[in-house]
C-alpha cells in the first residue's frame, strides 16, 4: 500500500466523524428552532385571547348601569361589576392552536380593569435528539387592560328651584361630561347612545407578556 493511500484510508473516518457531528449540530438548531417556533405560536395565541377578553369586557360595560362610578372607571379604576371577557379568551386561543380553560382567564386584582391568561400549546414541541421535548408543551401568560381613553368631570348638583314642576323633577340630571380628544359629550341617562362607541372611550392594550 502506498502513502497517499495509507493516508487516504486514515481521512476517511476522520471526515466520518465530521459529518456526523455536522449533522446532530444541525438536529440540534432545528430542535431549537422547532421549540421557538412552537413557544411563539403559544405566545401569539396568550396575545390573543387576552386581548379578547379584554375587549368583550370593554364592549359589554353598560354605563348607564356604573352611572355612579363613571369618576372612578375612567380616573382608570375597575368597574365594581366586571363584565367577564373569559369565554372569549378559550375561543380565540383555540383559534390559535392553544388550550385555555375557563379558570385559566383571570380578572386582575391590582386595582387595574383587565385579564391575564395562561395557555398551552396544543401540540407538543415534538420528538427530538433534546431529552423530553417530544411529550413538553409550551405554556405562556400574557395580560392585557383596558384604560380610558377620555377625561369624566362630574356635574356640579344645584338645588331645585322652588317653583320647579313636576315634571321637571322626573328628568334624570346628567351625571357629568366626558372630554374626549378636545371634544365635551355631555352625559344624558336618558339617551347614552349619544355617547361615543365603547372603543373610542377605552383602549385595549397588552400589558404583560411570557413564553415558557
Amino acid at each position: 500500500m502506498t502513502q497517499a493511500a495509507d493516508e487516504r484510508g486514515q481521512a476517511t473516518p476522520l471526515y466520518m466523524a465530521a459529518v456526523v457531528g455536522l449533522l446532530f449540530l444541525v438536529l440540534v438548531y432545528l430542535a431549537f428552532g422547532q421549540a421557538d417556533v412552537t413557544r411563539n405560536g403559544t405566545q401569539t395565541a396568550a396575545d390573543a385571547a387576552a386581548l379578547a377578553a379584554a375587549k368583550q369586557s370593554r364592549d359589554e360595560l353598560d354605563l348607564v348601569d356604573v352611572t355612579d362610578d363613571l369618576e372612578a372607571i375612567f380616573g382608570g379604576r375597575t368597574p365594581v361589576d366586571t363584565p367577564d371577557g373569559c369565554t372569549r379568551a378559550v375561543d380565540f386561543a383555540a383559534r390559535n392552536d392553544a388550550v385555555a380553560g375557563y379558570h385559566d382567564c383571570m380578572t386582575l386584582n391590582d386595582g387595574r380593569w383587565g385579564f391575564t391568561v395562561n395557555v398551552r400549546s396544543r401540540e407538543s414541541m415534538g420528538d427530538s435528539v433534546i431529552e423530553g421535548t417530544g411529550s413538553k408543551h409550551a405554556t405562556a401568560t400574557a395580560t392585557a387592560v383596558i384604560e380610558p381613553r377620555c377625561t369624566f368631570t362630574p356635574e356640579e348638583s344645584e338645588a331645585p328651584e322652588p317653583d320647579e314642576g313636576a315634571e321637571d323633577d322626573k328628568e334624570e340630571p346628567s351625571p357629568g361630561k366626558l372630554l374626549c380628544d378636545s371634544e365635551d359629550w355631555v352625559i344624558d341617562p336618558d339617551n347614552m347612545d349619544l355617547l361615543p362607541d365603547m372603543a373610542d372611550l377605552f383602549t385595549v392594550r397588552l400589558a404583560e407578556a411570557r413564553a415558557r
